[in-house]
């Protein structure tokens, strides 16, 4: 876009998907502002990413950051027996980073000065024009594109779909880290250089190093997992998704905030259950917290000068460890839709939603195959190729 004829376009949403979309539309020529509804910096509570290509491709191929400085890697996946004997293993690399390392990355690279905090988006009207977006502050901003990738609790998605629904799995993942170097040496030399599994009736658990706070490094790393464990829906689940605060929560609960007999439960069961190397991750976590496993898809991703990115769009169970990977293929494919587009924005959206809706559809499909596997009926099998992450399909 020349200078004469810059757009503008408003990210509702400042997350990873919302930054990665932020700089490729600025990238093409775009005065972008994007609007974050907390109050504070981004906290990911030191949560793991895996490292797929759509993930890291603006820091392959646009940042001055080098990747290898934002990650781990290891060079196996490996499923654990009850003794911690390994009953499956393949040698298959995978990168990984902490959510909180990639956040601050990328904001580094889009800069503050467009970066706005404690907007909260409520609605949204367009004309042939432009969109205008309004927020609870009384603040509105109006631009010839807007984009919603504000996650799995979307007010983009109520709007433009207000039939879509978050419908509950039937299961919670608790997930936690733990100091790679604080672990004993026989659980570090067993888990470091690996994803590693524990499967058991009804439930697994996977476990994967990451980068902390402070860096790549061996003392460094921390030991990060999600392991899912039914609830049913209703009374039980309601209670334990009360927080120590009274406040419930509907996707997650925060380090520190879940009720200290869920964590002594879990604590105990995990002992008792998995493989003991997983076993002494869970039970060395100091705040482990709750993510409320849940799906929701809206039919729609694009209307006018509006779009539905990422978890915004279609919120995807963590099996295939594609959600990051696919708000960046969202991201990337937008950008492409755009630059073909010569300036025609809502044409470029109709051009960019028929393929994000079918990638969005079909890794929900295969996810949820993935969970029902593990978690009800049992056939979660060791070495299964179908059971790889992947945005695309299994290891791809």
């Amino acid at each position: 876009m020349s200078p004469e004829t810059r757009a503008r376009a408003a990210v509702i949403g400042g997350s990873i998907g919302g930054l990665t979309t932020a700089l490729l539309l600025r990238d093409l020529g775009f005065e972008v502002d994007v609007f974050e509804r907390t109050p504070t910096p981004l906290d990911g509570r030191g949560g793991g990413i895996v490292l797929q290509p759509d993930t890291v491709r603006w820091f392959a191929e646009r940042s001055d950051q080098n990747p290898s400085t934002l990650s781990t890697s290891t060079e196996y996946v490996q499923y654990l027996g009850s003794g911690n004997e390994i009953v499956h293993r393949d040698r298959r690399r995978w990168t990984y980073t902490s959510w909180g390392t990639f956040y601050r990355a990328l904001l580094a690279d889009f800069g503050t000065d467009h970066y706005h905090l404690g907007e909260f988006a409520c609605g949204v009207s367009q004309d042939a024009d432009s969109a205008t977006v309004r927020f609870v502050s009384g603040r509105q901003a109006q631009a010839e594109l807007v984009v919603f990738a504000d996650g799995i609790t979307s007010i983009g998605r109520r709007l433009l779909d207000p039939s879509s629904e978050m419908e509950y799995s039937g299961y919670v993942g608790w997930r936690g880290t733990v100091p790679e170097h604080q672990l004993p040496a026989e659980v570090r030399s067993l888990l470091g250089n690996a994803i590693s599994y524990s499967v058991v009736p009804h439930s697994h658990i996977t476990l994967y190093p990451i980068p902390g706070e402070t860096g790549t490094g061996p003392r460094d790393r921390l030991m990060n997992y999600v392991w899912y464990r039914n609830v049913p829906a209703g009374c039980e689940l309601a209670e334990m998704v009360i927080d120590k605060r009274g406040f419930t929560g509907t996707v997650s609960l925060h380090p520190g905030q879940v009720q200290d007999r869920y964590v002594d439960e879990m604590r105990a069961t995990a002992a008792q259950l998995l493989a003991p190397a997983a076993a002494e991750v869970v039970t060395a976590t100091e705040q482990p917290y709750i993510q409320v496993v849940s799906d929701v898809r809206s039919a729609k991703m694009a209307d006018g000068r509006i779009a539905l990115l990422g978890d915004a769009a279609s919120a995807a169970r963590p099996h295939a460890a594609a959600g990051t990977a696919k708000a960046a293929a969202d991201a990337w494919a937008l950008a492409g839709a755009l630059t073909d587009s010569d300036g025609d924005i809502t044409a470029a959206l109709r051009k960019w939603e028929p393929a994000q809706l079918e990638l969005g559809s079909r890794l929900l499909e295969r996810v949820k195959e993935m969970g029902e596997r593990s978690q009800f009926h049992n056939t979660w099998t060791p070495g299964d190729p179908s059971l790889r992450f992947g945005l695309y399909g299994p290891g791809r």
